[in-house]
Formats: C-alpha cells, structure tokens, sequence
C-alpha cells in the first residue's frame, strides 16, 4: 500500500506523475487535520493525479475515506473514479426503479459499477459487452446481456428510459433512436462531435444528452463504502495486475481497450 504525508503542506508544483485512485496507509496527518489519524487505511480519487508512486501528500481538503473493511487495498483502490461517476450520471440521468437501462460498455472501470447500481436503484438492465465477459455482467445483476458483435441492440425494437455509454463507442444517432420521448443519454467520455450533437439534440427535442464528468467529494465516496460493507456492491479487477515498476507495461495492455474493470498497480 502506498503511504501519505496527509494535510501537512500544499503539494509543490513538480514533474506530472499520473494515477487518478489509490488506496494506502496514512502515514502521517498534519495538526490541523481531524478526520485522520496516523495509520488509518485509506482510499479515494487524487484529483492532482500523482497517485502512481509510494508516496503521495494530500491536501487537507481532499476526497478520501476511511478503506472498507472487506477489501484489500488493491480492490479499494479499484473504487473511487469509477464508482463516483457511476453513480454520478445514473443520479444525472434520474434513473428510479422501473426505468428500462442500457449500459454500453458494461465491464469497463464505470461500467462494472454503472451494471450494479443502476440494479441497486431498481432499473431493468441490459447490459452490452463483448461474448468473453457476458457471464461476469450477469453476475453483477445484468437482466439482459448483449454481444455488441453479433448483435446490434437497435434492431429488436426495444427502447430505453436510459443509455449510458461509459467508453464513447456507442453510435449517436442510434442511441437517440432508442431512447423513449423524455429519455437520457448518458455519455461518460464523449468526443467533441458528440457533446456538440448532444446540445443540439438536448435543444430541440424531448430527449437529454448528459455528459458533465462528476466532481467528486466524500459524501460519495462514502456512499459507495456503505454499499461495498453491506455486500451490495463490489470493484471487478482485471486478471492482468502489475507493479509499480511495470507501469508502462501495464498502460500498453490498457490501451489494447479489453481490459475489465480496473487494472491495479501495486506498490
């Protein structure tokens, strides 16, 4: 796990180190900070990066919360970016229980979270992957499970309250199609074309496109702590799992784009 110098100063302004999540020990906690204490086992988004390395000093305003009990921290670490913005465009996209939900790009960092929530707040989920991953979806809750490359989810008529593409893969128009009047499209890394196409569509019809990223804050994060001790929720790692010093190595696979769920570096 890595350490933290937590709240004792301001991070100084050094050579960009990635690494958005981590999950660590606190190695020391500045005076005026209340929440921690030296030792407590931690987790959390770094919205400075810097995550990637041994060490990492926090400000005393940062988003982190005591690690879940029933993870190790490799898994904790698995939790903060995706779980938050999960959780942060189903709540952008009003999803309640009843509503039809489809998750493009459902094993994914989001969208292994995204499955799972939208479950816990009572959505039907039709869940689109590739044919190697469609037992882990329905093992998350999925009620249906499409294979993206035999089957195009557009061509059975269905519609939806949601869709949620968690990659920017899905095809606009179609998505737009397949939405029922006042229905949500949920884009978690658009491109350009496609937030320009959303304000337009969002302008002139009944149909929303949503793709603010969330701001992550602890209040979420807790949440999303709750849900993991009660068994309601759970971080998917990729079999494929690295360490520090194999961070390039690890980066090639990623951008292969097959991974599932997260990719773990290890200290």
């Amino acid at each position: 796990p890595m350490r933290f110098y937590f709240g004792l100063i301001k991070p100084r302004k050094r050579k960009n180190i990635l690494g958005q999540q981590f999950s660590g020990v606190v190695e020391t906690a500045g005076d005026e900070v209340t929440e921690f204490n030296d030792g407590d086992h931690v987790f959390g988004p770094s919205e400075i990066f810097r995550a990637y390395a041994e060490y990492i000093c926090l400000p005393g305003n940062s988003t982190i919360a005591l690690k879940p009990h029933n993870l190790s921290f490799e898994e904790a670490a698995a939790v903060p970016v995706g779980g938050i913005n999960a959780l942060h465009f189903l709540r952008k996209g009003h999803v309640k229980e009843g509503d039809k939900v489809l998750i493009y790009g459902s094993t994914g960092a989001i969208g292994t979270f995204a499955v799972q929530l939208a479950k816990i707040f009572g959505a039907e989920v039709t869940a689109v992957c590739g044919s190697s991953k469609m037992e882990l979806v329905k093992s998350l809750g999925a009620d249906y499970v499409i294979d993206y490359r035999t089957q195009d989810f557009s061509r059975a008529g269905e519609t939806y309250d949601v869709i949620f593409d968690t990659i920017g893969k899905s095809p606009f128009s179609t998505c737009i199609k397949s939405l029922k009047p006042y229905g949500r499209y949920l884009l978690a890394n658009p491109t350009l074309r496609q937030q320009i196409r959303g304000i337009w569509i969002s302008l002139i019809g009944n149909k929303k496109v949503l793709f603010e990223l969330a701001q992550y804050n602890n209040e979420d994060l807790n949440y999303l702590k709750e849900l993991i001790e009660t068994g309601m929720l759970r971080p998917i790692i990729d079999e494929h799992q690295y360490l520090l010093e194999q961070i390039v190595e690890a980066h090639r696979y990623v951008e292969q784009g097959h991974k599932t769920g997260n990719v773990v570096i290890s200290v």
